[in-house]
């Protein structure tokens, strides 16, 4: 019986050398590439033909939720399973949205990891018992979305809002998106409003004492 095709997008090789091991010992299940940026997981993706991807927000130059939608737009029907360190709170819904089938944290043990997979592999969506639970009770309650602040923001001004906490500048943020620099400026602006901030400065100290926060520092 053939095996089920796994490709691994992130940008450790530490992480994909582990994954790799734990998915090539199951029967039914293996690696069939790797890549560690959004280029070469779409190159990997027309050279392979997977049957599932798992991927990363945070890749090397790029990002995930962005890939995600890219990958849904070549590739409908690939199911998309994320693999993230990042808190499943802030950045779950929102690759949901772009078309992933499911969240996993990589602070899961291996089982819950190779039960994630085989759940999206038959069509299913995956995520947390946590998640699904909060998830339900908006729907159910009619409640609206998160309360943090961060929910209002799209996927592009929530991307530069994490650049900007990890303090690039504008001219870098714009070459590290691909962007024009009055496109970021623009995208800053929406942020402010959206965050009711006022000015650059305060807009700063904000995103670098969010993003410290959601990596635990």
């Amino acid at each position: 019986m053939a095996k089920t095709k796994v490709l691994l997008v992130d940008d450790h090789p530490i992480m994909r050398q582990g994954l790799t091991s734990l998915l090539n010992q199951e029967d039914d299940l293996e690696v069939c590439g790797e890549a560690e940026d959004a280029g070469g997981a779409l190159e990997r993706i027309a050279e392979t033909r997977p049957d599932l991807a798992v991927v990363d927000i945070s890749l090397k130059d790029s990002n995930g939720i962005e890939l995600i939608k890219d990958i849904k737009v070549r590739w409908p029907k690939l199911p998309v399973l994320v693999l993230s360190m990042h808190d499943e709170t802030f950045y779950a819904e929102r690759v949901l949205r772009a078309g992933a089938m499911g969240y996993i944290t990589k602070a899961e043990v291996s089982n819950v990891i190779v039960k994630g997979i085989r759940k999206v592999l038959d069509g299913e969506v995956y995520v947390s018992e946590a998640l699904a639970s909060k998830m339900l009770s908006r729907v159910v309650g009619g409640a609206q979305a998160a309360s943090s602040p961060i929910s209002k923001l799209s996927d592009r001004e929530f991307e530069v809002f994490e650049l900007i906490g990890q303090g690039l500048q504008t001219k870098e943020i714009a070459q590290r998106l691909h962007l024009s620099v009055k496109t970021i400026d623009s995208h800053r602006d929406h942020i402010k409003g959206k965050l009711e901030i006022d000015n650059a400065t305060d807009l700063l100290k904000y995103a670098i004492q969010w993003t410290q926060f959601e990596r635990g520092s």
